[in-house]
């Protein structure tokens, strides 16, 4: 087979490990006291707010950036939610994050990943003949420094925004390798990239392979035509493969979904307040060939919906590990001075109604990734979905 493995997991640096409402909300700055609230308790934080700044410009010996120093007001308090999906972001990371759903960004072509818990960032996918391959990074590096910049436990789209930079200009990064965690320094020439998220073929026996990096705006398009492409080649099974993939636009998913599905429910959030809004699929078009979706514990988000759909209808079979579980949804909104803040808002539901937040997508059939030392490119995970797929084919 040709070199599955570079079809696997994506295109973007910096893709967003969320589950987000396609659109910025304007929402301008309340004047007056940072928090809202009661008078006393503004009073109150006013005060001791006053008294640190006072203590800073009497004693703190290193430069002072008020702008930063203020920044990093705004960020705190997000941060106080301790949700890891609600995020302050400044005029640079406000201009980045809208940068990733536009499809094409100056940076260095590579997939970063994030574990939550842990705050490790990981090189989930090299982008094929990017500046990131040239410099030599290689999938699954971790990444420890964007030059001087540890970055582990840092916001991942504030991490990209260090990545990311005009072109021409280079970029130093520190990764650790292997198992014995050998650290490799590189320097990376950012170059424009144009985002590439979905990548397939026709494999042995005519079945169909369509790995889906993110779900981003141009994502529906492009996986419309591989489908269309691969129709057209006598496809007779369909392996998606959701593999590291970290998520996206719920607009996105659906729209593929509504490909995919009979017409019904595709999937429906509810917010704080118990209001339901569904999302459904028309009779229009169906996808009626054998079908596998490959995950594991990266496929998050809007990856779980996909599947979570698919599972549900019954019209797939949903081969690999437990995938991440993140059932909820952000909305991003514009603050009106350049700058916004990313909220979880709602949770969503497959369905028939599974809240997957904390559990994830359960396989089909389990399988657990085994790395061949002696033939990199065999994929056991992948050889599964596709014996899945024979036996139906017959």
């Amino acid at each position: 087979m040709k070199d599955k493995k570079s079809f696997i997991k994506g295109a973007l640096c910096g893709a967003l490990a969320v589950l987000l409402i396609v659109g910025l909300v304007s929402c301008g700055l309340r004047a007056g006291s940072f928090v809202a609230g009661t008078g006393r308790h503004s009073a109150d934080t006013d005060k001791k707010m006053s008294v640190l700044k006072g203590l800073i410009d009497k004693n703190y010996l290193g430069e002072v950036d008020e702008e930063e120093l203020e920044e990093g007001i705004y960020k705190g308090f997000i941060s106080g939610l301790s949700d890891p999906y609600s995020v302050y972001y400044d005029e640079e990371e406000t201009r980045m994050l809208v940068e990733t759903t536009e499809g094409e960004y100056d940076g260095i072509g590579a997939v970063l990943s994030q574990d939550v818990k842990t705050g490790i960032v990981t090189l989930v996918q090299i982008y094929e003949g990017s500046p990131a391959m040239e410099a030599g990074l290689q999938d699954d590096d971790i990444l420890y420094k964007v030059g001087d910049l540890e970055v582990t436990g840092k916001d991942l789209t504030e991490v990209v925004s260090h990545i990311k930079g005009e072109k021409g200009t280079e970029v130093q990064l520190t990764v650790y390798r292997g198992d014995d965690r050998k650290e490799v320094t590189v320097t990376a020439v950012r170059n424009t990239i144009q985002a590439q998220t979905i990548k397939y073929e026709m494999l042995e026996d005519q079945i169909g392979y369509v790995a889906v990096s993110e779900f981003d705006l141009v994502t529906y398009e492009q996986y419309e035509q591989a489908l269309e492409d691969l129709k057209n080649q006598g496809m007779k099974g369909l392996v998606v493969d959701l593999r590291n993939n970290p998520g996206g636009n719920l607009s996105t998913v659906c729209e593929m979904l509504d490909l995919m599905l009979p017409e019904g429910l595709i999937v429906y959030t509810e917010d704080k307040d118990g209001n339901r809004q569904e999302t459904k699929s028309d009779a229009g078009r169906r996808f009626e060939l054998p079908l596998t979706v490959l995950m594991n514990g990266n496929s998050a988000s809007a990856s779980e919906i996909y599947a979570g759909a698919i599972q549900d209808y019954g019209i797939g079979t949903i081969v690999g590990t437990q995938s991440y579980g993140k059932g909820v949804v952000q909305q991003i909104f514009d603050l009106k001075d350049g700058t916004c803040v990313k909220l979880t808002i709602a949770e969503y539901f497959t369905p028939k109604g599974r809240n997957i937040n904390g559990k994830g997508i359960t396989p089909d059939v389990e399988i657990e990734y085994e790395k061949n030392e002696e033939d990199p490119e065999a994929d056991n995970q992948l050889d599964q979905a596709l014996e899945v797929l024979k036996e139906k084919i017959g």
